[in-house]
């Protein structure tokens, strides 16, 4: 996966690289943790100016948090309960799963919503129960632009510390994230698995 984002970015710099993160903010697949650090790298080789790939990474990123708010907001707690009750199953998502979510949400509100910013998978969740429950705009805002910010500083900033080593790194992290990727998947078939046979037993 690593290489073809080194491709994007080459080609489009930091325009690419807000690209990348919005996408990924939406489709989980494509891991900041791979995007960010070769902006940092490209940074280090004097294509790309840090304050560029660090604000188009952290406007794509903000972008893309608020897209799933908003469409939290649009959708309604009560209309993806009624949803959930009749079709979650095949994502193994139980009613008792949302609630947990709610009380997990109304315990740690604005501070899940910066510290879920820099958790692999979260960050794209968590924009979720924060459009559900409400949340203000301009609070779930300003915690995730903080949050987004210093996560995308962190990442740029080790690629570009790094300079020529990331790339001969880069590769190794490369299978690394694509075999969370395959775990996470194996997850949810086993759950799902379970779910069915639980189901069945029951009837």
């Amino acid at each position: 996966m690593d290489r073809w984002i080194q491709d994007f970015l080459e080609q489009f710099g930091a325009i690419g690289v807000g690209v990348l993160m919005l996408v990924e903010n939406i489709l989980p697949p494509i891991p900041s943790e791979i995007v960010m650090p070769w902006a940092g790298y490209s940074v280090s080789q004097g294509d790309n100016p840090f304050w560029g790939v660090l604000v188009a990474g952290s406007l794509g990123s903000f972008a893309g948090a608020m897209f799933w708010y908003y469409l939290a907001r649009w959708i309604g707690r009560q209309r993806l309960a009624n949803w959930v009750a009749g079709h979650g199953a095949w994502l193994t998502i139980t009613p008792e799963d949302l609630d947990r979510v709610d009380a997990w949400f109304d315990r740690w509100g604005a501070w899940a919503v910066f510290g879920c910013r820099m958790v692999p998978g979260l960050r794209t969740l968590i924009s979720v129960p924060a459009g559900f429950s409400d949340m203000p705009p301009g609070k779930f805002s300003l915690y995730t632009a903080i949050g987004v910010t210093a996560w995308t500083a962190l990442l740029a900033g080790i690629g570009w510390y790094l300079g020529e080593n990331y790339a001969d790194l880069a590769g190794p992290l490369g299978w690394i994230s694509t075999l969370v990727m395959v775990v996470l998947i194996a997850w949810w078939l086993l759950r799902l698995a379970k779910q069915n046979a639980a189901r069945r037993e029951a009837s």
